[in-house]
């Protein structure tokens, strides 16, 4: 990962030079830009995208090309095939396209915003909360500096994350959060043959295989309307309770010599955000996990089933994507340092026992119902028996019952999503 001053690069991605008083006056013109120019929120997602656009510069970003283009969109064709006889909803999938690195994140900024936000706002608070009471009544405006350089500071790591995590997810729903725009299954060719490379198995048989994946994650969200809503306001309820290490912050922002850009550059907010250890937020997390590992254990039943008899790697695909998942990669473990948040289903493999147990019991048909509302989901409690939770004979027209239209119903929205005056909220 290069390291970039705030996220400025020049011309090839590298830091200015400080012996080079031409490149020197060049960062300084775009730090004053920075500090001037007016903020919307508490991080500045501009210089976010910059960084991450640098990083992919200086470590490569491979354009797709018609061949690979023309796979994906064969390969997505194939996946809803195969899913027709294990899922009981038609296809998800109303785009089928394949990104670059850049793509992705340009793609799926949106929704980083809602959840890097609430974090980001605390740090802020927490910086401009250093400045002693008396000192801030005489540095009157220039407090708004404070909150502009935090907002940077933020917005340049994250921006560093976000470059790492586009160089290795696989697919728009790679990570288990609906990311990318509703209906869009999109693959990300060049991971793709990277991480095929890594498994010694054939690009194409990765592909589908990774198709498969995308394709059942589009059929789960589209046709479960509330449960986009559910998981990104589960990861946000997690993010609120995420605390600010404030001797962190002030031992990092010590060593900010705002003359020696390198100090800037050795900036690192990683330990600053850690969780709260408080029943609240003990449950907000067993709600998160659980939401993840049931979304990631019903893709990887759904996917193993319809692939089983089909792929000659399937089992060693299989794994490889449980492992992958359960550990997290390298770039996903950096943005879970950074915002204290981590992605990872913990209970994958219980989850997955657990809908095949429902699938047994109750056939395809049962076991999709249970996504009907999101008081019909086993608990974490349930992850221990699945069979009991299976055979639990329970009466679908219960949900004659169920207000559809309260929070955590049907029309549940996802964190700062406005209601549509035609009833629309699902995208």
């Amino acid at each position: 990962m290069p390291d970039i001053p705030f996220g400025f690069a020049l011309p090839g991605g590298q830091p200015p030079d400080p012996n080079d008083p031409a490149q020197m006056q060049q960062f300084m013109s775009q730090l004053q830009h920075l500090l001037s120019a007016p903020g919307s929120g508490p991080v500045n997602w501009d210089l976010a995208r910059q960084v991450a656009a640098s990083q992919l510069a200086a470590a490569g970003d491979p354009a797709v090309s018609p061949y690979e283009r023309n796979a994906v969109e064969e390969a997505l064709r194939l996946a809803d095939l195969w899913l027709e006889p294990a899922s009981s909803w038609p296809s998800g999938i109303q785009s089928p396209v394949a990104w670059n690195r850049n793509e992705w994140i340009f793609k799926t900024l949106d929704v980083w915003r809602k959840l890097c936000d609430p974090v980001a706002s605390r740090m802020v608070g927490a910086m401009g909360d250093l400045v002693p009471p008396e000192a801030r009544a005489q540095l009157g405006p220039m407090q708004s500096m404070v909150a502009t350089l935090g907002g940077a500071l933020f917005g340049g790591q994250l921006g560093q994350a976000l470059g790492s995590l586009a160089a290795e997810v696989l697919s728009a729903g790679d990570i288990g959060l609906p990311l990318g725009p509703a209906g869009t299954a999109a693959l990300i060719p060049a991971n793709i043959r990277a991480y095929g490379e890594g498994l010694e198995l054939p690009e194409d048989e990765v592909r589908l295989y990774v198709a498969l994946r995308e394709a059942a994650h589009q059929r789960l969200f589209q046709h479960v309307p509330w449960l986009r809503g559910h998981v990104l306001s589960a990861v946000e309820m997690y993010a609120s309770g995420i605390r600010v290490n404030r001797e962190a912050i002030e031992e990092a922002m010590g060593r900010v010599d705002p003359t020696d850009p390198e100090s800037m550059q050795a900036i690192a907010l990683e330990g600053i955000f850690t969780p709260e250890d408080s029943p609240a937020q003990k449950a907000s997390l067993a709600r998160l996990e659980t939401a993840l590992a049931l979304v990631e254990g019903w893709v990887c039943h759904v996917v193993d089933s319809a692939a089983s008899e089909r792929l000659p790697n399937v089992v060693r695909l299989g794994e490889a994507f449980r492992r992958r998942r359960a550990a997290g990669g390298p770039a996903e473990q950096t943005f879970a340092a950074l915002v204290g948040l981590e992605l990872r289903p913990r209970r994958l493999r219980e989850a997955a026992a657990l809908w095949a147990a429902l699938t047994e019991h109750r056939g395809i048909a049962g076991r999709d119902a249970v996504w009907g509302h999101p008081d019909l989901l086993p608990s974490d409690d349930d992850f221990a028996d699945p069979v009991a939770f299976a055979m639990n004979d329970m009466d679908l027209s219960e949900l004659d019952n169920f207000d559809f239209t309260a929070p955590g119903g049907a029309e549940e929205k996802a964190p700062g999503q406005q209601d549509d005056t035609d009833g629309d909220a699902r995208s």
